[in-house]
């Protein structure tokens, strides 16, 4: 249930930054009015609660009904939730000409993982499934209101001359964009075996997958806030310590030993990926599609390690090829730093 569920939201995510990149070619009018039509339809899908029709009987063959109840629920709402970093973050450079955009995403990482571990110890105590349906829609509903006020804005700012002079930019190459995908492929990849990993064949302790996820946000919020958090040459020497040392202990099932170690492990993979993803980063004016690559990738590794493998694989082997591919990834990079003579 949990990794479907993550395919859903990577997913619907994706879909949610292919909007804000194929929306640019509407014009800043026709795109604001488009949001805000989303907007206002959107509220008709709440409250965000399931139906008793929905509850299994226990025989269904589970991937398909949880997709769609999720498209059903939370759908609409949450693919107009997806699109608000990316075209906010247009908006403003659009009107101010700023780089500073680039540190919203992170961000908007540390709201989501406040949220991560806000609401198994506080929410998820304190109220039931109907109040916490009931609560979020109500808060949506307010978030629609402000984001369509924000697109109203951003219309009339649109016949408004507020951008200081500058070269225009070069559109990102092939190469570039490729990087981009296979660096957020990679953590997502990471994420996704690390927790199967630890949560199936070391110990089923509940919410040890809070623990990955959570490491995978804060290294998003590391390598965007600023270049100082994430060192280069540290990173690069903790891979080399760490990559071998994770392959040796595949096989081992010590909570003690191994969960720390994958933990660490993923936490320095996925610094890297995201690290070196921060100083790929383009010129502003392309940031929708940067994020749109970025997502591609995340929903990508979900798929492989979510669905592909457990199809495709005739055990648990995710673990090990996510880790070969790391260490692909790192030597391409590697070579390419050591190219640039860095």
């Amino acid at each position: 249930m949990w990794t479907t569920c993550l395919v859903f939201f990577q997913s619907v995510l994706l879909a949610g930054y292919a909007y804000a990149d194929l929306t640019l070619r509407l014009g800043a009018r026709r795109q604001a009015i488009l949001h805000i039509g989303l907007l206002a339809l959107s509220l008709a899908t709440l409250p965000i609660l399931a139906s008793s029709g929905w509850k299994p009987q226990g025989s269904e063959e589970p991937i398909t009904r949880i997709l769609l109840l999720l498209v059903a629920t939370i759908g609409l709402p949450y693919f107009l939730l997806s699109t608000t970093t990316p075209l906010l973050q247009h908006w403003y450079w659009r009107r101010f000409q700023s780089a500073v955009p680039y540190r919203l995403f992170a961000l908007s990482n540390f709201a989501s993982l406040v949220a991560l571990l806000g609401f198994p110890l506080l929410f998820e105590p304190l109220f039931d499934l109907t109040q916490l349906g009931w609560g979020w829609s109500i808060v949506f509903v307010v978030f629609a209101f402000l984001c369509a006020g924000t697109a109203w804005l951003s219309l009339s700012d649109a016949g408004k001359d507020f951008k200081v002079e500058r070269a225009p930019s070069e559109r990102p190459s092939t190469w570039a964009q490729l990087q981009w995908l296979g660096l957020s492929a990679m953590g997502s990849v990471m994420l996704l075996a690390v927790s199967n990993h630890i949560t199936q064949n070391i110990s089923s302790v509940p919410f040890l997958w809070v623990l990955p996820l959570a490491l995978y946000l804060v290294t998003f919020i590391l390598a965007f806030d600023h270049p100082r958090w994430y060192h280069r040459v540290t990173f690069v020497l903790w891979m080399i310590t760490l990559l071998p040392a994770m392959a040796w202990y595949v096989p081992s099932l010590d909570l003690k030993t191994a969960a720390p170690l994958y933990l660490i492990g993923m936490f320095v993979g996925c610094m890297f990926c995201h690290g070196e993803l921060a100083r790929l980063k383009p010129d502003p004016s392309h940031l929708t599609r940067f994020y749109l690559m970025m997502s591609l990738g995340g929903a990508l590794g979900a798929v492989l390690v979510a669905i592909v493998a457990p199809l495709g694989l005739p055990g648990y082997f995710e673990l090990g090829i996510a880790l070969v591919l790391l260490g692909v990834l790192f030597a391409i990079r590697v070579r390419g730093m050591a190219s640039a003579g860095v």
